[in-house]
């Protein structure tokens, strides 16, 4: 039986976590990204391969791009977009050319993935990200002061936010505003307020509408490229899946990715499959998605989450919260065996073990974290592999 190639993410020399760590949890393949080059520069060949050869040294071998970013420009469609949309085909062609074929990324305006809350403590004492709706909302319209913000918000739900800031004391308050505008690992980006408003400014006039036209002109211009050289794109959905700071979002539902996928029917305009992303939306259904796009997942993303009320949500154990990860896999297997594939896969965002607490980690990225999700999902997916096979 057809199994997952099972994949864990590093983010290059700078990372706390070493290759030689990530080969003692026994996976078969390295997620990473050149996180060293300017976003909408070009990865050259020579780079790449050097990444190629600092893994292979390592007895690893890199499998999936995370992330090959796309540049503000092309996601407002203004500026030097064009360009930008040229310098991503030669990347694509550059990283057919060393035998990269899945290149992961997203199309969020200015942020990635936000959370409210980077150690959340759980009752067994290990720490996880949090996303409340409060909490964000305060730092929306009271510390970051974005112009207009009100309006996007009820009276009531301004009211709440007001007194859960009036409870914080300053250094709780520094501490919210770092955890929102917190990049990912790798990162050099230092977002402080004037450059986030200033960011923002640059999206005034963009909706979701727009911002979808945007995504589509964008994968009209490069999913040909990628056909020819054999490589699959995989849109991480949004993260959280509804809009902050009144940002568009437009891969965050189901008709997000029905729209997505009929203006730009190729295979090659494929889904990072994430149960965390899309389950943080009630309304998703994860198993209707892999029914009507399982030809179009090429990476996996799997974790759970946990929707503790309508204006919060946390990162839970692998197999324990509110996405049904025993079905989610059991309609995973079988579609590898209808595919003929193995889909590479990562355990994503894992808690903070206190084993771990005194040294520098990042906040869903520990270790021991990662790798106890990833045996949690090798044993389940061993276990329905063991009962589709005997079942016929």
């Amino acid at each position: 039986m057809i199994k997952m190639q099972q994949t864990m993410r590093w983010y290059g020399p700078h990372d706390t976590i070493k290759l030689r760590d990530i080969r003692q949890c026994g996976v078969e393949g390295i997620v990473t990204a050149l996180h060293q080059i300017p976003v909408g520069e070009v990865w050259e060949v020579k780079d790449i391969m050097e990444r190629q050869q600092t893994i292979r040294d390592q007895g690893l071998e890199w499998t999936v791009i995370e992330s090959l970013p796309v540049h503000e420009d092309i996601k407002r469609k203004r500026g030097n977009y064009k360009q930008y949309i040229l310098n991503y085909g030669k990347s694509l062609e550059n990283l057919a050319q060393c035998g990269l074929k899945v290149v992961t990324y997203n199309f969020m305006p200015v942020l990635d993935w936000v959370r409210t809350e980077h150690e959340h403590i759980n009752s067994d004492g290990t720490k996880a990200l949090l996303f409340d709706e409060t909490a964000f909302t305060y730092f929306d319209v009271f510390l970051l002061k974005r112009s207009g913000a009100e309006a996007d918000y009820t009276k009531e739900k301004l009211e709440e936010a007001s007194a859960y800031g009036n409870a914080l004391d300053e250094n709780e308050k520094q501490r919210l505003f770092k955890n929102v505008l917190l990049g990912l690992p790798g990162s050099t980006e230092n977002f402080t307020r004037e450059k986030v408003l200033e960011l923002l400014e640059d999206y005034k006039g963009v909706n979701d509408g727009e911002l979808r036209k945007n995504l589509i002109y964008f994968l009209t211009e490069i999913v040909p490229v990628a056909e020819k050289l054999g490589v699959k794109l995989a849109i991480h959905p949004d993260d959280p899946p509804f809009s902050v700071l009144g940002l568009p979002r437009v891969v965050s539902t189901e008709s997000d990715l029905e729209q997505l996928f009929n203006a730009v029917p190729s295979r090659a305009n494929g889904l990072c499959y994430c149960t965390g992303s899309l389950g943080a939306r009630p309304s998703n259904d994860l198993l209707q998605i892999i029914d009507q796009h399982g030809d179009r997942i090429h990476f996996l993303h799997l974790r759970n989450v946990k929707r503790d009320n309508d204006k919060q949500f946390r990162e839970s154990e692998h197999l324990n919260g509110d996405n049904p990860m025993e079905a989610i896999m059991e309609q995973l297997l079988l579609l590898m065996q209808r595919r003929g594939v193995s889909i590479p896969m990562r355990p994503d965002h894992g808690f903070l073990h206190s084993f771990e607490g005194t040294k520098e980690q990042y906040p869903g990225y520990s270790l021991m974290g990662r790798l106890k999700g990833l045996a949690e999902i090798r044993g389940l997916e061993r276990g329905i592999s063991y009962k589709i096979n005997r079942n016929g």
